[in-house]
């Protein structure tokens, strides 16, 4: 009997791991912005890490883009949106993203690689942006903006319909 209380244990303490563990342990490369976004081709297939505010969701039959306003990440890999946006970029994945759900200025997170570069219209100008393949998107909840530390009122654990997995008590995989 001591073996399956110390297994039950064992498996708890393993729930309990870092709510953003699966951005922060992505295997990413330092990934400026402003390199990447400046000379797309050559870091076509370097896995990143990046945040921001959706700008915009396009739903294709078998795919959807979502347009980011970037933003750095904090060390929860939480966009800061108080800081500076660099650009934008878009994401592309082969799950549905409704934008009812993706909506504009929701923060969002995505761990993937870069496939290239894509254009869109802002406004009446064509505008070039790097275009991230996604491997795991974190959209964060409202009650996560402005309190970024331990509340155990946001503290919940969402299943992810989508990639597998967790995003953790702060935001939902997708």
């Amino acid at each position: 009997m001591k073996s399956h209380s110390f297994l039950l244990c064992l498996i708890l303490l393993g729930a309990c791991t870092s709510p953003t563990s699966r951005i922060r342990d992505f295997p990413a490369e330092p990934a400026p912005y402003t390199l990447i976004s400046q000379a797309t081709d050559t870091y076509q297939d370097t896995q990143l890490r990046w945040g921001g505010t959706v700008i915009d969701v396009e739903n294709e039959i078998d795919s959807s883009l979502v347009q980011v306003l970037f933003y750095p990440l904090d060390a929860n890999g939480y966009p800061q949106t108080d800081e500076p946006s660099q650009g934008r970029f878009a994401i592309k994945t082969s799950k549905f993203l409704d934008p009812a759900i993706f909506v504009k200025d929701a923060e969002i997170t995505v761990a993937g690689s870069v496939k290239g570069e894509i254009e869109r219209l802002v406004g009446h100008k064509p505008v070039r942006m790097p275009l991230i393949d996604a491997e795991a998107i974190c959209l964060w909840p409202k009650e996560y903006r402005g309190s970024r530390y331990y509340d155990e009122a946001i503290f919940r654990y969402v299943p992810d319909p989508y990639f597998g997995g967790y995003c953790g008590p702060y935001g939902y995989w997708w």
